[in-house]
């Protein structure tokens, strides 16, 4: 899984940026919600 962060920086890790960024945006929404 963190083969694709070494040598390529096209759209592979901007998509997993992207991934990560929804799944906080999950995690912060729920906790919100939570409260």
């Amino acid at each position: 899984m963190g083969q694709s962060y070494g040598g390529g920086y096209g759209g592979s890790s901007w998509f997993a940026l992207l991934v990560v960024l929804f799944i906080l945006l999950i995690i912060v929404g729920a906790a919100y919600l939570h409260y």
